[in-house]
């Protein structure tokens, strides 16, 4: 019954959403499969081809079904409309007991200025480590005050203080997973405009989550902070602006330090790659933990997400016992292995696809005494075996008309014609919950 409704209902859309029964059996097809992953069920992938001619139509059927399931299914972190971020309209979303115990994060979800035709840049700004309902109280008096209107502010407050006052652990994970996804099913959010930002403890967060979720960013700006590059690894910067500021005087926790490391770990980069890894890192003369926080938001709001980029470099890390399980248009089924970190590099050029792929070693070179913390270190690569993955395709990549070619590590492992399947464009909308990252193409990768 409820697959006859749907039948039904999208029928009933205007011809230039549905022109044929096929194309709604799809739909419902497709829908079905969303809702059955989203519940956690094993879930058979819709079958289907198409020709180039019909991927829009069909691109737009997938995200549509993808939306409805989404909404449908979650239900317990549900972003609500915005008010105007003056308003100070609290809500909260309760974490997994299983992620944190207690965990309730209070948020405020506001806007500034009139929302734009391509909808509101959001950004997600992240407190420092004071006590949590003054840290919260100063978040929203900066968000408010910074010079970057129209836009769109996520503000959450830490649920817990002590040992889970960190954004990166897998319980705040769990939240930014969500606030991505449904930002992105929103109309109201500009799907190439998403920032995130955060001072002292929040510049340290921030720092991490631009190197983990960089393939959903356009820019990030941590401030007063400076992390160990190990958990942030800068390769994964290649494709966003990245702005970080921080006292020159400030050296706590070796600040100053690190923040003069990630900006010389960015300038022989952008040296290597001129085309990316736009950066901003400075040292302010004079200045301790307390800094001017008013020219990051104007600088990041500058940048556009490139959700299809050429060439980029991910390290695969974990952050908190978790790795992503894909990056820009990359789906990883199999690490090569589980003790190591990854590194891939992606380059196309010619409709020729070259992957690189490398496990990653870690040497501590530089220890502080006092704290233990790890400051420096010397990485090691050798080829990777043994890993499986899927390579998303689309037409800003390659010409969907002519032969792709794929090598791994200067391996040929696929030469063919793209077949443009429902089933790639279904696999890449759940695994990336992302408009922009519906691709039609999937090369299955072994090696």
């Amino acid at each position: 019954m409820r697959n006859f409704s749907l039948l039904l209902l999208f029928l009933l859309l205007p011809v230039h959403h549905a022109t044929s029964q096929k194309t709604a059996r799809q739909y419902a097809e497709v829908h079905d499969y969303f809702l059955q992953h989203l519940k956690g069920q094993t879930a058979t992938p819709p079958a289907g081809s198409f020709s180039v001619k019909q991927l829009d139509e069909m691109r737009a059927m997938v995200w549509r079904a993808w939306c409805e399931a989404y909404t449908q299914t979650r239900t317990d972190l549900v972003l609500p409309a915005p008010d105007s971020l003056s308003a100070a309209q609290a809500h909260a979303w309760p974490l997994p007991a299983a992620l944190e115990p207690n965990a309730t994060m209070p948020f405020y979800f506001g806007a500034k200025g009139q929302r734009p035709e391509s909808g509101y840049p959001l950004f997600l700004y992240l407190h420092g480590s004071g006590p949590k309902a003054q840290e919260w109280s100063i978040g929203l008096q900066l968000a408010q005050s910074f010079e970057d209107a129209p836009s769109l502010y996520f503000v959450p407050q830490i649920p817990n203080e002590g040992q889970w006052y960190r954004w990166w652990q897998r319980s705040k994970q769990y939240a930014w997973d969500a606030l991505l996804r449904q930002a992105l099913v929103r109309q109201d959010v500009n799907p190439r405009r998403l920032y995130v930002f955060g001072i002292s403890e929040g510049g340290y967060g921030s720092q991490r989550l631009a190197s983990f979720y960089a393939d959903y960013l356009a820019a990030a700006g941590p401030m007063a902070g400076g992390e160990p590059l190990k958990n942030a690894p800068a390769e994964n910067l290649s494709n966003i602006g990245f702005s970080l500021r921080t006292g020159a005087k400030d050296y706590g926790f070796y600040r100053e330090r690190l923040t003069r490391y990630t900006r010389e770990a960015l300038d022989s980069l952008e040296h290597l790659y001129p085309a990316g890894y736009r950066h901003r890192v400075e040292l302010i003369p004079e200045r301790g933990h307390h800094i001017d926080y008013r020219p990051t938001t104007p600088w990041l709001a500058a940048f556009e997400r490139n959700p299809w980029p050429k060439h980029f470099i991910w390290e695969d890390y974990e952050m908190d016992g978790q790795h992503r399980t894909g990056f820009y248009n990359l789906w990883i089924h199999t690490r090569p292995d589980s003790t190591l970190r990854t590194r891939y590099d992606l380059h196309i050029e010619n409709n020729e696809i070259n992957i690189s792929i490398e496990n990653v070693a870690y040497t501590c070179t530089e220890l502080d005494p006092k704290w233990g913390i790890e400051l420096k270190f010397a990485r090691t690569y050798t080829p990777a075996t043994n890993g499986r993955l899927t390579l998303f395709l689309n037409e800003h990549l390659v010409k969907l008309t002519r032969p792709v070619i794929v090598k791994v590590n200067g391996r040929q492992v696929y030469n063919g014609r793209p077949r443009l399947s429902v089933q790639s464009l279904a696999q890449s909308a759940q695994v990336f919950g992302d408009p922009l990252r519906l691709f039609p193409v999937a090369v299955d990768v072994e090696y």
